[in-house]
């Protein structure tokens, strides 16, 4: 394995059991991600996503969330098969992860110190009270809070959207993670806080080399800050390819009508924008065959029947599509 690869992500199967049955939410994802870099995520809501990142964090809902195949190596050591307890102390400082909605990730009752002290406890109890209270404070400027000591003493209610997710941030980086997994960061607040907020990220990685898995179902952030994507659709891989290469020569028919998709600033006035029809199909009514079959505007007979193998196109890219 690389020595660089701090992350590596092989046949994923993640299930759940309901009163129908057993269904699969994520099915046969892999990738891996280096020191140093970012990898994203991206895809319609119901791809799979989060479920991908939950499963990595051993965060699924219990007894219904199931691991029900595949690897997890973070530096080599398969994490998927580790008793919750040695689990526990890689979740936090080994693995860390931004939640998606900072309103609902904060406890609305605790003070932000507290919360931003506790992630300090949790991973490092050797530190008196007066040492993690500093070195909340100093975390808190670190990500670009002002006057950290009185926003300490206000609740999550009492500051702005931007100001709460860097708080989550902070709290992510309490346990100094080789691995940040940031779940859609900035999907809440406004598009002027969202390039501060990416630019700190850009920064604090600079900083401390981490790796980072960023999902989002945005490509224009995408393009901002990730060196490999990971294009995901009904809970399998579509394409995954370098961040110019996907761009330049996406391959797959999703990722073209994702791209497509995208307002440009060189279209005619009141063009009309590109969509894909159709709907992401539920867990329950998956398709036979290429799961974007029926969304599919090049769709062939034996689409309708054979799932199409992820395969290598070029070099470090690959597609799941019978059109190649």
């Amino acid at each position: 394995m690389d020595p660089d690869v701090v992350l590596k992500v092989e046949n994923l199967v993640t299930a759940f059991d309901t009163e129908a049955g057993r269904i699969r939410a994520v099915e046969g994802v892999g990738f891996e991600v280096k020191r140093g870099r970012t990898l994203g995520i991206v895809g319609e809501s119901g791809c799979g996503k989060s479920v991908t990142a939950l499963s990595i964090m051993r965060l699924l809902p219990r007894p219904a969330g199931i691991l029900e195949r595949g690897r997890i190596l973070f530096h080599g050591q398969d994490i998927a098969a580790l008793p919750a307890a040695r689990m526990h102390d890689i979740r936090g400082r080994g693995i860390s992860m931004i939640f998606q909605e900072p309103m609902t990730a904060l406890n609305p009752v605790h003070r932000i110190g507290r919360q931003v002290e506790e992630a300090f406890f949790l991973h490092h109890r050797d530190m008196g009270a007066a040492r993690i209270r500093q070195a909340a404070a100093g975390l808190l400027r670190e990500v670009g809070i002002p006057d950290p000591e009185r926003r300490m003493a206000e609740y999550p209610h009492q500051i702005s959207g931007g100001m709460r997710q860097r708080v989550m941030i902070a709290m992510a980086l309490a346990g100094r993670p080789d691995v940040l997994i940031a779940d859609e960061p900035t999907t809440a607040i406004d598009v002027t806080i969202q390039a501060q907020i990416l630019e700190l990220m850009k920064r604090l990685q600079q900083e401390r080399g981490m790796a980072i898995v960023f999902i989002t179902h945005d490509l224009g952030v995408i393009a901002e800050i990730c060196d490999h994507v990971v294009v995901m659709y009904a809970g399998k891989v579509a394409e995954r390819a370098p961040v110019i290469r996907l761009f330049k020569d996406p391959r797959h028919p999703y990722t073209r009508g994702l791209l497509s998709s995208i307002p440009r600033l060189d279209s005619r006035r009141k063009t009309r924008l590109s969509v894909i029809e159709g709907m992401v199909p539920g867990l329950m009514d998956l398709p036979d065959g290429c799961r974007f079959q029926n969304r599919c505007p090049v769709a062939i007979p034996v689409c309708r029947t054979d799932p199409p193998a992820l395969t290598e196109v070029a070099k470090d890219h690959y597609v799941a599509c019978h059109r190649l």
